[in-house]
């Protein structure tokens, strides 16, 4: 029995990418907070920041949180300002592997700009593009504090093609079976 995986980072650093192919490759359960939060409150993360706001978000986050961390044989992919709130990193420390994915600014903005990533993420989808890498630079500074708190860090670069994320997954498992 493995303690649960949380994979942490700013968004678009690979977390549901990368976390779904490491699950698969481990035989683990694959949950993405966020959707794990829709599913449960039955409208998307953007609805929920415009109808409920971002502090009732967060009380729904912790809660999800708790649920998910008393899971064993899972790899969750949290949101990326999970790890910022509460103290939602020690609840994370305390029941698994925390797993900070890196990657650079560039390759982060690079990513969020995609139609489809821009438009489900609240923070960024009404932003003109050359307004994101500020964005994620200066969020990145302020969220390293939280960040750094995790038990790995792992470079997450290499997610860009299915063989890429395939061979990116391999090496963290292996990672993941000498700590665990």
């Amino acid at each position: 029995m493995m303690k649960p995986v949380f994979l942490i980072g700013y968004m678009g650093c690979g977390k549901t990418t990368l976390g779904e192919v490491l699950a698969r490759q481990m035989g683990l359960r694959f949950i993405d907070l966020d959707e794990f939060i829709e599913a449960r409150q039955g409208m998307t993360i953007v609805k929920i920041f415009d109808e409920m706001g971002e502090n009732r978000f967060r009380e729904l986050e912790v809660e999800a949180l708790e649920e998910v961390a008393a899971i064993s044989d899972v790899i969750v992919s949290c949101g990326g300002g999970t790890p910022c709130h509460g103290d939602n990193m020690a609840i994370m420390n305390a029941a698994g592997i925390t797993v900070w994915l890196t990657t650079s600014p560039e390759r982060i903005t690079a990513r969020l700009l995609l139609p489809e990533q821009k438009r489900k993420r609240p923070k960024i989808n009404t932003l003109p593009p050359d307004e994101v890498l500020p964005l994620v630079e200066r969020e990145l500074r302020d969220r390293a504090l939280f960040y750094s708190q995790s038990r790995l860090q792992f470079d997450s670069t290499d997610i860009e093609t299915a063989e890429a994320t395939e061979r990116t997954a391999r090496r963290l498992a292996a990672v993941l079976k000498q700590e665990n």
